[in-house]
Formats: structure tokens, C-alpha cells, sequence
């Protein structure tokens, strides 16, 4: 299970809508949240969207599309119409943060991760039960444990070796991985043993 997250991007539409499809098809997330509730991943997506299908992206436009084809499109035509409605629908694991609240809780394995725009929300009850707390207001990523939680930061997109991290409990131990804006991976740290290590 993998998680990606986007940090903030300061309106770039087209730098949020490419670290998106990174994590999307490179990184294999299964979900992906942006740290800010700014309307930005809602512009990238429609736009993505439109590549994808054309210019109604709507669940009403599919509907329409399909009608299309049952009047007679080709074997090759449904084809293409169920690889593009695929592509669209796996467009629904971009989320930002509720613009409200600008916070989010997710489970990641049995760890519980609090994701904010604001590290000033890490101080509530909310925050105390949460294992991992990743914030969007870092200048820079960032990795720090503090007793026995971790508080994580991808920094703003387009930052040296940051804006953009994958938390991932695929393998053995749940892992952060950071990548900067060319998509490279500057960092990887493990945080917390997904099993219990017998002594000895």
C-alpha cells in the first residue's frame, strides 16, 4: 500500500498535474493527497481528464460515450473506450485537502497519519493519536521522530529533493521515499517496523 503526497505548488497547474501522474503511474500509489486545498489538483485533474476522454470528463459524458458505442462502435472503439474510462476513474485517488479543514486522516497498514497544510494542527487530540503526522508548511522535506511519532514534511513542489514522498508499507518495514522535481529519488529513511522483532 503505498501513499503518495504533494507538497504545496503554488498555483502551477501543470508541475502539480505532472508530480501527480508520477505517483500515479511511475510510483504506483494507490491514493495521492496534496497538501493544500488551493483548488490547483482540481484544475490538473480536469485538465489530465480532458487528455484522457476529451473535452466532457463527466461520469454523464462516459454514460454518452458509451451510448455511442452500443449503437455501433468497433471492437477496437470499446476497447479504447474502456482503457480511457480506467484512466479517468483511477483520476478519483487525487484528493487535496478539504479546503475547511485543510486536514486529513488516512490509515497506512496500522499506522494512523494525520495529513495538514498547517503544522500548527499537530498540537490537537486529534494529532496526539495520530503515529505519523505529515505537514505542507515545510520549507524543505524533512524526517524527524519525536518519542515514538514521526512528523514528515515533502517541502513545497520544486524544492532541492523534495515535494513530493511515498509512504509505503509494501515491503517489510514502512519507508518514506522523497523525489524532487525531476522525479529522481533523493531520500528513503524507514520509520516504524511493520511487525514486532523477537529478541535475539
Amino acid at each position: 500500500m503505498k501513499l503518495g503526497i504533494l507538497g504545496p505548488s503554488s498555483g502551477d497547474v501543470n508541475q502539480l498535474g505532472r508530480a501527480a501522474e508520477f505517483l500515479l503511474r511511475q510510483a504506483k500509489a494507490w491514493k495521492v493527497v496534496y497538501l493544500d486545498g488551493d483548488g490547483t489538483l482540481d484544475k490538473a485533474v480536469a485538465a489530465w481528464a480532458r487528455k484522457i476522454v476529451g473535452d466532457d470528463a463527466s461520469d454523464d459524458g462516459s454514460w454518452e460515450r458509451a451510448a455511442a458505442l452500443a449503437a455501433g462502435g468497433t471492437a477496437a472503439a470499446v476497447d479504447a473506450y474502456v482503457h480511457g474510462e480506467r484512466a479517468r476513474l483511477r483520476l478519483r485517488a487525487l484528493e487535496s485537502l478539504p479546503d475547511d479543514t485543510l486536514r486529513a486522516v488516512e490509515q497506512v497498514g496500522e499506522r494512523v497519519v494525520l495529513l495538514t497544510n498547517d503544522r500548527r494542527q499537530l498540537e490537537d487530540d486529534t494529532a496526539r493519536a495520530a503515529n505519523i503526522l505529515i505537514y505542507g508548511d515545510g520549507s524543505s522535506p524533512t524526517v524527524r521522530k519525536i518519542g515514538a511519532r514521526w512528523f514528515l514534511s515533502p517541502g513545497p513542489l520544486g524544492c532541492p529533493g523534495g515535494g513530493i514522498a511515498v509512504l509505503d508499507d509494501d515491503g517489510p518495514d514502512l519507508t518514506v521515499s522523497f523525489y524532487d522535481a525531476s522525479f529522481n529519488l533523493s531520500l528513503r529513511e524507514e520509520l516504524l517496523p511493520l511487525r514486532v522483532r523477537e529478541p535475539g
